[in-house]
């Protein structure tokens, strides 16, 4: 066996690369510490994100230098200072406001409420034979309902596992975000009525009555004008900090990743 002589060995390589901006690097401790505020599935999605976050900041933090930015100030007030005099960013016009309103009807209306009753016959997602013996006893208790032969109320008080069978199945009023997905979205289609087909969830399968609906009423653009603006505004600051990211990267020069750049100027 031939051994390998001490100081000899190779030593394990780091599975990134050094990252620098310009001249200055940006060591693996801090990237590491970084790594804590940017949580992801996979390490490397992780590092990613704080290389990223690190880098954009010492570019901020570099361009400060050269606009002869107070030394005593702190690092989020630098940064903040740079943004402010180096973003020219225009307020949105009244015609950008309506223009964008005319355009987006579906983004400004009341939410659709709807007063809703189900009968829950549960089975774990996973559970391949409860689901398809719950799904025949849901299509004979639905049966029953379409013939007259039987009463929801009575039904979901006999066979629903929900708490609601103890109000006759009733869930009250609900409107969209207060129920699971995969339950929300064919439930928001429906007009008034007994429901003639079973609904899947995550929970098992459900017979639902719709008690009333009250559909969303389009809002007026004085109530809404706010809200676009504020939007437009945030909208353009975005596209302003990519594009000023992007000259500053360039200008300094960037390696050992690729600067995709975000959102958002925030940089938590």
């Amino acid at each position: 066996m031939q051994l390998i002589p001490t100081g000899e060995a190779e030593k394990p390589r780091n599975q990134f690369p050094p990252v620098y901006v310009g001249e200055t690097l940006i060591s693996e401790e801090d990237i590491a510490r970084e790594m804590q505020h940017h949580p992801a599935e996979e390490v490397v999605e992780a590092w990613h994100a704080a290389a990223k976050s690190l880098v954009i900041r010492e570019l901020l933090l570099q361009q400060a230098g050269r606009l002869k930015l107070p030394e005593e100030l702190d690092e989020e007030t630098t940064i903040a200072r740079v943004l402010e005099l180096e973003l020219d960013v225009p307020e949105p016009s009244e015609e950008d406001c309506e223009r964008f309103y005319a355009s987006n009807p579906g983004r400004f209306r009341s939410p659709t409420l709807m007063a809703v009753s189900h009968i829950l016959l549960a089975a774990a997602p996973d559970d391949v034979q409860e689901r398809m013996r719950q799904e025949e006893v849901g299509r004979q208790l639905l049966l029953s309902l379409l013939e007259g032969r039987a009463q929801f109320a009575s039904l979901a008080r006999q066979y629903s596992a929900c708490e609601s069978r103890h109000q006759g199945g009733s869930l009250g009023q609900i409107s969209k975000g207060q129920t699971v997905e995969e339950f929300e979205r064919p439930v928001l289609r429906l007009k008034e009525g007994l429901n003639p087909e079973l609904i899947e969830s995550r929970y098992g399968w459900h017979l639902v009555r719709v008690d009333q609906r009250i559909d969303g009423e389009q809002l007026p653009y004085e109530h809404v004008k706010p809200k676009i603006r504020q939007y437009l505004s945030e909208s353009v600051t975005r596209r302003a900090f990519r594009q000023y990211l992007q000259v500053l990267a360039t200008e300094a020069g960037v390696s050992g990743i690729d600067l995709e750049l975000p959102d958002s100027p925030l940089m938590q």
